[in-house]
């Protein structure tokens, strides 16, 4: 594995390339649920540049979506949220609860489903922040409230990057 790290406008963000090639990890700085950095491998800042290009279009306002080969590594359910995470539009939210229910889970199940999202290996590509509490609330994003809240200011045109 490698890495790279580029400057974005919610800090530094590290790109961890699979042996592969693929996106197999984006961490903000000081991120919950970071990995140790001795487990991505050499630094190397020229690996995965249509990933930062990707995202450097995102910051800039040209870009929705994302295109790039990912390698997500969790349980079975947690590949099943991420995906679903996915599916969520640029701009519009989700609840937790609703998300559950989109799974097929039983009522109750937001709590799991919050759990399988905080451990999103690729936050802004599998975009987790666009989830949030059933009373539309701001709740738990491992890069910080404050990122989570920028991320979605951003993707309504209220932010200042």
């Amino acid at each position: 594995m490698t890495y790279a790290v580029m400057d974005s406008p919610i800090g530094p963000l590290t790109l961890v390339a699979a042996d592969t090639g693929e996106l197999a990890g984006l961490y903000m700085d000081q991120q919950r649920h970071l990995p140790a950095i001795e487990t991505f491998g050499s630094r190397d800042d020229s690996v995965l540049p249509a990933v930062a290009e990707q995202l450097i279009e995102y910051f800039e306002h040209g870009r929705t979506t994302f295109d790039v080969p990912l390698k997500l590594t969790g349980t079975p359910f947690q590949q099943r949220v991420w995906t679903a995470l996915q599916d969520i539009p640029y701009g519009e939210l989700t609840t937790y609860g609703e998300l559950a229910r989109d799974l097929g889970m039983v009522p109750g199940a937001a709590r799991a489903v919050g759990l399988a999202n905080g451990k999103n290996p690729v936050s802004i590509i599998v975009p987790c922040h666009r989830v949030v509490g059933s009373t539309g609330n701001l709740t738990g994003y491992g890069g910080g409230l404050h990122r989570k809240q920028a991320l979605l200011d951003h993707e309504r045109g209220d932010a200042l990057f």
